[in-house]
């Protein structure tokens, strides 16, 4: 009987040239020079009379890199240093650390003004942040939701200011403010485990940053959202300062529910109850808002402040208060300055907030579940190092990756881009990273791609010109599109299907026509991640770029 294993004529040697791993990183790194936040950062870390054989600005900005990649630990910064035909001369685990300790108070607010720099291009580059969502439609064109909450980072070995936390575990208690309409991490501040949730003076420093990070023209009209924890005097307050002629502050923040609005629940009558929204703009079955605001007495706290009740049936195994237990509802609230809207609309904008902790998980997958060393100040700066690192993969998917990549979570995106290999070759003076095809063009793996060599982006190894109307290239120009039915084609304008399937060259009068008609046309962009189209919009800088012909890439000098 034959056998039939998969290894059976499988052959593993040690001799193999020209393969490298991770090219996506090349993607990341790429993106962070051409943005210009490199050269900020190295400007922001240079020291007066000091050259370091490193560009201080070039290690961050590869610790950010590697974090985005998947890394964990300082030293998994080898995975770009051993590929140095790619990525050039990367510091070493040494350097790195040495880097990190060199960052202080005063470096970590030059670091942010770095990033506010290179935010503010990013943000030009796709026309401004995308509209913010809730219940299925647009929170409001020009509005830019920024989400504070805190979280629990587990230390398992005794670090400087490492403490017991109120849910009794171990380890730093860090406060983040991230931005709903581009899933970026705008500030981030690491404090003790014993640090409380809802101190006034952490909440302020974190929101301040996180609004200097914004771009000034964008800062017009701003939403806050958090829970309970920033319902406080100082916060609130400080909030309502901010409204000014030429900017609006709103705010949507949890409210504890305390013996008055007991009282007020249960003098409201039926009919003041709406049914609430449901996430997809729908009614939710069993659930209603009311409001509170003219049952409650509010001295203290600041004018037109709103207060929101919503009540729904709990889900079985819910635990409820003893309030709660008498007529089996489940109650919530939260307030907000919002002067006009329907209260299922208000509610339902508030209850996205549940989004940060989506991004809060993602950021755990990106380098803040472990912190590296014992000492805070690093600690603090690979935190930094993190949240650059969370900025490189939302700008990457806000302005070069579409489809089911654009909304992927990290490690999905590290598994179909940034862990992709391909092969490192030499030509025309230039260095080539040739990506598999069926990637290139985002096509599942499993299946088996029969590439149009009429369609000039799927010329990955070559770059023969198209042929003008009335020549052919071979049996190229009229070779039959052998992939299946079902499998969606690209169009393109240099490229047209006659009524048999078979692909024809349009009308181009000759190689730099078509080159010009490929950068302008938008349906150059690919399914699954859009990489020519994307370095279009950087043609203005010298280097090395990713090809607008193929699907190849020149790597970084």
């Amino acid at each position: 009987m034959q056998s039939t294993a998969w290894s059976k004529d499988l052959r593993v040697t040690a001799d193999g040239t020209g393969v490298v791993s991770h090219v996506g990183a090349a993607l990341l790194r790429m993106l962070a020079d051409r943005a210009g936040l490199t050269a900020a950062l190295s400007a922001a870390l240079a020291r007066t009379g000091w050259y370091p054989v490193h560009d201080r600005g070039r290690v961050l900005v590869d610790l950010a890199v590697m974090i985005a990649d998947g890394g964990e630990a300082i030293c998994d910064i080898d995975v770009l240093r051993h590929q140095g035909e790619v990525f050039g001369s990367v510091a070493s685990d040494t350097t790195v650390w040495r880097a990190l300790d060199e960052i202080g108070v005063t470096q970590l607010r030059r670091i942010a003004m770095a990033r506010a720099k290179a935010r503010t291009r990013m943000w030009q580059l796709f026309g401004g942040p995308p509209q913010a969502c809730a219940a299925g439609r647009g929170i409001g064109g020009g509005v830019v939701v920024l989400d504070v909450d805190s979280t629990i980072v587990i230390a398992h070995s005794d670090k400087e200011n490492a403490a017991a936390t109120y849910k009794h575990t171990y380890g730093f208690h860090p406060i983040l403010v991230t931005c709903d309409n581009t899933n970026e991490l705008l500030a981030i501040e690491l404090r003790a485990g014993n640090a409380g949730a809802n101190t006034a003076a952490d909440h302020l420093r974190v929101l301040a940053d996180a609004i200097a990070q914004i771009p000034a023209q964008h800062r017009r009209h701003l939403l806050i959202r958090g829970d309970s924890a920033a319902g406080t005097h100082t916060v609130l307050d400080w909030l309502t300062t901010q409204n000014t002629r030429r900017r609006t502050v709103e705010y949507s923040i949890g409210w504890s529910i305390g013996e008055a609005e007991r009282t007020a629940i249960t003098t409201l009558p039926t009919t003041a109850w709406t049914p609430a929204l449901a996430a997809d703009g729908g009614v939710r079955e069993k659930a209603e808002v009311a409001e509170l605001t003219g049952l409650l007495t509010l001295t203290g706290w600041p004018d037109r402040m709103r207060v929101i009740v919503r009540r729904e049936r709990p889900h079985p195994g819910a635990q409820l208060s003893l309030f709660e237990e008498r007529d089996g509802w489940r109650y919530t609230a939260f307030i907000t300055n919002t002067p006009v809207g329907a209260l299922q609309w208000l509610e339902a904008r508030h209850r996205a907030h549940a989004r940060v902790e989506d991004r809060i998980r993602c950021a755990k997958d990106t380098g803040l579940r472990r912190l590296p060393s014992r000492e805070f100040a690093i600690n603090q700066a690979w935190c930094t190092a993190a949240a650059i690192a969370a900025d490189l993969i939302a700008w990457l998917q806000l302005h070069a990756l579409d489809g089911d990549l654009a909304t992927a979570e990290p490690k999905r995106l590290r598994y179909r881009l940034l862990h992709t290999a391909a092969r490192l070759t030499h030509g025309q003076r230039r260095r080539w990273l040739r990506i598999p095809g069926r990637l290139a063009l985002g096509h599942p793996t499993h299946h088996r791609v029969h590439p149009n060599r009429g369609d000039p982006r799927t010329r990955l190894t070559h770059l023969s010109p198209t042929p003008t109307t009335g020549e052919t290239s071979g049996d190229h120009a009229h070779r039959r599109d052998r992939r299946p039915a079902s499998m969606p084609r690209p169009h393109h304008p240099s490229t047209q299907l006659n009524q048999s399937g078979l692909v024809e060259p349009a009308d181009v009068t000759d190689e730099s026509s078509r080159l010009r008609r490929l950068r302008r046309s938008p349906a150059r962009c690919l399914p699954g991640f859009a990489w020519t189209a994307w370095m279009g919009s950087f043609s203005s800088q010298s280097g090395p770029r990713w090809s607008q012909q193929t699907a190849s890439t020149q790597s970084l000098p």
